[in-house]
């Protein structure tokens, strides 16, 4: 299976959107042990929906909760835009960020049902910057481990994961360029954008 399948499978653990983003915070409300812990509890909930046995439908509603449960959205989200979405604010990103989690949900969901019988390891965390780095080993159906890192902060008021470096690829700059080129397409129309990301995935 490609590299790039791969690192899909585990991009909505992260979902994901570019530039290293450092939490406004300099110190750690949390601990290392809480970032560890919320990480090995996004990964058991990512594991019951892909061996829940249930309809694909059903499947990509469940990691679009998964996504929304554990994720940073808001910050994933605005930083997907790039400097499109600087000053975007109200009903207008509300109705994006909706989308943009739906779309991460199915994306990622349908990319999913291939790993059944996977598993990820949960290592240690450590500071970094002004959030924690947790490590993590991926076994995908006996393919070479793959060495995953997710970067945690509690800026929203709760421990939440806000990238993932998948093999040396950030997953949230990944994410960036799509949004990129889709907006672009629309020429800039973040309403357009909504719409399409609304079908996509």
């Amino acid at each position: 299976m490609p590299i790039e399948t791969r690192r899909g499978f585990l991009g909505m653990l992260g979902a994901a959107v570019a530039v290293s983003l450092t939490p406004l915070r300099p110190a750690y409300a949390m601990n290392a042990a809480q970032a560890q812990a919320m990480i090995q509890t996004a990964v058991d909930a990512v594991f019951k929906v892909i061996n829940s046995g249930h309809a694909p439908a059903q499947m990509y509603q469940e990691f679009e909760q998964v996504f929304a449960r554990y994720a940073d959205v808001e910050v994933i989200a605005r930083s997907a835009l790039g400097p499109a979405g600087r000053g975007v604010t109200g009903a207008a990103f509300a109705d994006y960020k909706r989308a943009f989690q739906g779309y991460i949900g199915r994306k990622y969901g349908k990319r999913f049902r291939e790993f059944v019988g996977s598993k990820i390891e949960v290592g240690a965390a450590r500071p970094l910057k002004s959030f924690y780095a947790v490590s993590s080993t991926a076994y995908l159906n006996g393919r070479a481990p793959m060495e995953v890192e997710w970067h945690v902060s509690d800026k929203s008021g709760q421990v939440r994961f806000f990238n993932m470096i998948i093999e040396g690829i950030n997953m949230l700059a990944s994410e960036r360029a799509e949004i990129a080129a889709m907006l672009a397409k629309r020429k800039g129309d973040l309403a357009g954008l909504t719409e399409d990301l609304r079908k996509a995935g």
